[in-house]
């Protein structure tokens, strides 16, 4: 219930804001998977790139800099809002405040000298240009059409021609840049209709997809009670396992122990028949064996104590192997060892009982543990999943009691509203925008009338000048060359005053635009400006704080909030409305699992029905391990069997005594101990080889009943206490183990809903709401709209203008020196034959050139039209 409120009161503050969710989701690591909280795209791409008019852009930004190097004055602007500068005409007088005058002109400095030098070209260019009229109407300042004869006339010329032609072609230069802004600035606030209705466009989405939003955190909760309602219906293999596995630590080992015993009981079985029955065999086997080797050794006797053994040749023969018959007798006797009938027939006794039965009854009552939770949990579990259906209840119908829908109609018709205004006043935008293009375009066309006389000047005077004819008799071309020319002076000192005024307002207004507020908002320095405490109202530390939530003492800044949003972060996070909303109270866990862990705690398992072992099993034990097999005479057995079966190996004596019977003469001697050979090796396969392995069992069952019987009835002992101890730990202390399972399957289950919380606070704080537009909106107004459309193009307009500007100077001095040599005179210099005829300096006047109205030598041209006249 705390998650649907908490989302919706935000829903409802962001009504004053608008912002952008465009987040990519990671479910946090776990068992839960909520999935992506579902996002749009938005339209508007708040970055302007401006194109090759950014190279001019740049080269303004550069000038600013040599204008105005100073950072950003913070502390500056910090001190004039708060000391309200200016308010009152005492103001002005204050210590504090001269200081801070003589601080703001020091900053200022660049662009003060900069409008000084400005104005000083606004009087002094008009007076300057009246002053150069009125000298030449009294002929002074070259207005006397008379030009003196120099030697170095071509290259002055020259000269003054490049000079004016560079001069003019700068002035180009500077009023193409002018025309470029101009051009710029008026397509781009055409443009912005698109740019501004895009924001209008991502502020219509937003408030369609943040309900949804809310909708998708909400339905998760479905994601969290189904998992829940999962484990909860798989209490026995989830709860009884947890509990059956740590049980069955102890309990496991010991019914392994008693399963053991029981095998070992039915191996001892097995031992002991076959010691019983290797016994009888070896018994019967050595009688039979003594036997056959005494008719050997008698017939053998007999054989050597034939007349053949007297020869020479076979007598040492015969006595070697007649020393060797007392080998052949048996080694081992197993007529004195005791019988085991006595401890078979206990251990028979014990066998009628099946032990391996009983333990396993053990085993298959301790796995039906996971069954006795089922059984014994079922009324609790019904109770909690009720529950949880009452959360999903609750939250389902607090959804409804809200006005979700009527907050997002105001907020629509108010968005409507405003783009409907916007949509009304664009046209009057663009009009005045149409007037603006036009009075600049009226000033381009100003200086372009001035350049447009410099190049005609040029053109005619250099096309039409002859250097043959002599300054009264130049042509009309050169001559209206030198008009041109004038004309672009006299246009100049026109309008040159009314272009600088432009340029200084526009110079001061733009570049303190870009300086004050293009600049630092860039590098975020303004946001740093605006979040001084008792800046904006002297009664709010944060302004911020103070108008969203009345309360100035929380920390919200504009920095901080522009940042998060140009991070597309929540509106929750970015506005800090946990101030206003805190939804760690209302996104409490305890709030979800107190009904559900309080009914898992009183979860109670009774495993008192499962029996390990019964008593029968236990004095089945008992009885086993006073079966009397820890009383055979081990030893006994052991020493006969470790003995060999005959005193020599029957192979090896028939071996020898065939290799004896060669070393006689060939005869009825050598075939009889041949034929005995044959009959010792018949002896061996037929008896030894046999009771050898009688032997053998004999020694493994001997040897396994004495590892059995060491210790016996410790072992047995140890076997039943074990089994003791896990009964007992299922008796009674398996209550302990059943509360902390049983607090580990709560952990379990609560942690679906922390889970849950966690997913619900992190979208809120991270994805729902985010406020991406809301950097967008500023970013459109201050980066785009106002410093790349407006400051920029401003700038780069009155940079140009001033240039073309400021080289008017130069221009016009190099014109009225040019069109000297352009114009036709109405004197000229006269000189005598050098070689005949002095030169008449004196008599005829300065400088020796005549005068006309003195000595009658008149312009040919002018005297052929009064003749003609």
């Amino acid at each position: 219930m705390a998650v649907e409120l908490c989302l919706l009161l935000l829903l409802l503050f962001c009504g004053s804001t608008v912002s952008e969710v465009q987040p990519i989701y990671k479910p946090p690591p776990g068992t839960l998977d909520f999935g992506f909280v579902p996002a749009k795209t938005y339209d508007t791409g708040a970055y302007h790139e401006p194109g090759p008019i950014g190279i001019l852009f740049k080269i303004v930004h550069a000038f600013l800099y040599l204008v105005q190097p100073n950072p950003f004055p913070q502390d500056l602007i910090r001190k004039v809002a708060q000391q309200k500068f200016g308010n009152t005409q005492g103001d002005y007088q204050k210590p504090e405040n001269v200081v801070l005058t003589l601080q703001a002109i020091y900053y200022e400095i660049g662009f003060i000298v900069s409008a000084a030098l400005g104005l000083l070209f606004i009087l002094l260019l008009p007076l300057v240009g009246l002053c150069f009229c009125m000298c030449r109407c009294c002929d002074n300042c070259g207005g006397e059409m008379h030009q003196r004869q120099k030697k170095n006339a071509d290259c002055q010329r020259s000269c003054f021609a490049t000079f004016l032609f560079v001069a003019s072609l700068i002035i180009s230069v500077g009023v193409l840049c002018a025309y470029a802004a101009n051009q710029h600035l008026t397509s781009q606030v055409r443009g912005a209709k698109k740019l501004v209705n895009s924001n209008f466009k991502d502020l219509k989405v937003f408030l369609n997809d943040t309900p949804a939003q809310i909708d998708y955190l909400v339905s998760q909760y479905n994601t969290t009670k189904d998992k829940a309602l999962s484990d909860l219906n798989n209490v026995g293999p989830l709860l009884g396992s947890r509990v059956q596995e740590q049980l069955g630590k102890e309990v496991r080992p010991a019914l392994d122990a008693a399963l053991t015993m029981a095998g070992a009981i039915r191996e001892t079985k097995e031992a002991l028949e076959n010691v019983s029955v290797s016994v009888e065999v070896l018994q019967e086997g050595t009688e039979r064996l003594h036997a056959n080797l005494t008719d050997v050794k008698m017939h053998l006797s007999n054989t050597l104590n034939d007349s053949a053994c007297s020869a020479a040749q076979a007598a040492s023969t015969c006595n070697i192997i007649r020393n060797s018959l007392n080998q052949l007798n048996i080694n081992a006797n197993f007529s004195g060892l005791p019988g085991v009938s006595s401890q078979l027939a206990k251990v028979n006794d014990v066998l009628k009982i099946d032990l391996s039965s009983l333990v396993q009854k053990g085993y298959a009552a301790f796995n039906d543990t996971p069954d006795l939770v089922v059984n014994q949990t079922k009324n609790i579990l019904s109770d909690i999943k009720n529950v949880l259906e009452s959360i999903g209840s609750n939250i389902s119908s607090f959804t409804k009691t809200l006005p979700v829908q009527k907050i997002l109609a105001d907020l629509t018709i108010y968005l409507t509203q405003s783009e409907a205004y916007v949509q009304d006043y664009f046209p009057v935008v663009e009009q005045y925008d149409f007037y603006r293009w036009l009075g600049c375009l009226i000033l381009c066309c100003m200086v372009v009338l001035i350049v447009v006389f410099y190049y005609l000047g040029l053109l005619c005077g250099t096309c039409g000048y002859d250097k043959h004819a002599s300054p009264t008799t130049r042509g009309c071309i050169s001559n209206t060359g030198g008009n041109f020319l004038m004309a672009g002076v006299g246009f100049s000192f026109l309008f040159s005053w009314v272009l600088m005024i432009v340029v200084v307002l526009t110079f001061v207004t733009g570049g303190n635009v870009e300086k004050l507020v293009c600049e630092p908002f860039e590098d975020k320095t303004l946001f740093k400006v605006l979040d001084t405490p008792y800046l904006l109202n002297q009664h709010w530390k944060n302004y911020l704080s103070g108008m969203l939530f009345k309360n100035p003492n929380i920390n919200l800044t504009f920095e901080k909030v522009y940042s998060d949003c140009k991070e597309n972060k929540g509106i929750y996070t970015s506005l800090h409305l946990e101030h206003l909303f805190n939804i760690n109270e209302f996104l409490n866990v305890s709030m979800y699992t107190e009904d559900v862990a309080l009914r898992i705690e009183h979860i109670q398992i009774n495993l008192s029905k499962i029996i390990l072992l019964d008593e029968i099993g236990k004095e089945n034990l008992l009885n086993f391990s006073s079966s009397g097999i820890d009383g055979i005479n081990f030893g006994a057995y052991l020493t006969e069997i470790n003995k060999s079966v005959t005193k020599v190996d029957l192979l090896s004596f028939a071996n020898d005594l065939e290799a004896r019977a060669d070393q006689l003469p060939k005869g009825a001697l050598e075939n009889a101990l041949k034929g005995h050979a044959n009959n010792i090796r018949m002896i061996h396969n037929q008896q030894v080889v046999p009771l050898e392995q009688a032997m053998s069992t004999l020694n493994q069952s001997i040897r396994l009943l004495k590892r059995t019987s060491s210790e016996l009835m410790v072992k047995v002992k140890n076997v039943i206490s074990a089994v003791n101890a896990a009964q007992l730990l299922i008796n009674n202390n398996a209550s302990l183990v059943i509360v902390q399972e049983t607090k580990k399957y709560m952990d379990t289950i609560v942690g679906y809903f922390e889970q849950y919380i966690d997913w619900v606070k992190e979208s809120i704080a991270m994805e729902v709401a985010a406020c991406k537009p809301i950097a967008n909106v500023i970013d459109t107004a201050v980066d785009i709209f106002l410093c790349s459309y407006v400051t920029d193009s401003v700038n780069t307009f009155w940079f140009g203008l001033g240039g073309s500007s400021i080289f008017l100077i130069p221009a016009i001095i190099f014109a009225v020196k040019l069109s000297k040599y352009y114009r036709r005179m109405d004197t000229e210099d006269v000189y005598d034959d050098v070689e005949t005829i002095p030169m008449k300096n004196t008599e005829n006047g300065n400088n020796g050139y005549h005068k006309e109205h003195l000595y009658g030598i008149h312009n040919p041209v002018i005297t052929s039209s009064v003749e003609q006249w």
